[in-house]
């Protein structure tokens, strides 16, 4: 990830502390009731198995220019409208960006931000979705998983994210599909807060080396979601 990929993820990181103004609730970017000092630990990398994870989805397609900010207000807004909240702790909010970014016209990026959502959400509140932008209740796909938490600006992500390559790789993984963001604390609607203090959760999919090379395992599609 180069320093361009890196600035136009700042916009949208940007756009969704600005968004969080057109959601229904004046929540934090992360989830309510969450310690933050409770993902300290994660400052060291690892590899977990992670369970499939039901949620919320707005995927955007095009600049993040652009697009960015109706998406992630959309997404806060239907998560508050469908009632998932009610009962429910409200849950972190994460986004998956797809891999080679460098190479992709920035009107053609897909951003996919989600939160997750109970079984009893069955289907979405009636809304019309902005040109480029759909939504559904779908499922995102883990499995073996290698993550770290990133302390700090957005800006200065790349070191954490090449030291978490760098572990998967002497761990004789390799790393597919595009990377996760898992915001638990950022911004909020009464502004950005402290940067330095910002908590994010930097998650890749990740397989043995030898296995897949030119479409990976059965089952194995990196960060991929299906209908739920």
């Amino acid at each position: 990830m180069n320093r361009r990929t890196l600035a136009v993820l700042r916009c949208a990181h940007g756009l969704l502390a600005w968004s969080l103004g057109a959601a229904v609730a004046a929540v934090e970017l992360g989830g309510q009731g969450v310690d933050p000092a409770g993902y300290d630990r994660l400052v060291e990398p690892r590899i977990v198995e992670r369970v499939d994870e039901r949620v919320l989805e707005v995927r955007a397609i095009g600049d993040p220019d652009d697009i960015g900010s109706a998406a992630f207000g959309l997404l806060f807004q239907l998560y508050f409208s469908s009632g998932a909240a009610t009962g429910f702790t409200p849950p972190v909010a994460r986004a998956r960006w797809q891999d080679g970014l460098d190479e992709i016209p920035r009107g053609e990026w897909v951003g996919r931000y989600a939160l997750p959502v109970p079984e009893a959400v069955e289907s979405l509140p009636e809304h019309t979705p902005p040109d480029g932008v759909t939504t559904s209740i779908t499922t995102w796909e883990y499995g073996t998983v290698a993550e770290i938490l990133h302390i700090g600006r957005y800006d200065a992500e790349q070191p954490t994210i090449e030291r978490l390559k760098a572990f998967v790789e002497a761990g004789g993984y390799e790393t597919f599909g595009g990377h996760e963001e898992e915001y638990i604390v950022g911004p909020s609607m009464a502004g950005p807060g402290n940067p330095d203090e910002y908590r994010t959760i930097l998650r890749y999919r990740i397989r043995k080396a030898d296995l897949g090379r030119g479409g990976g395992p059965s089952g194995q599609r990196g960060f991929s979601g299906r209908e739920g």
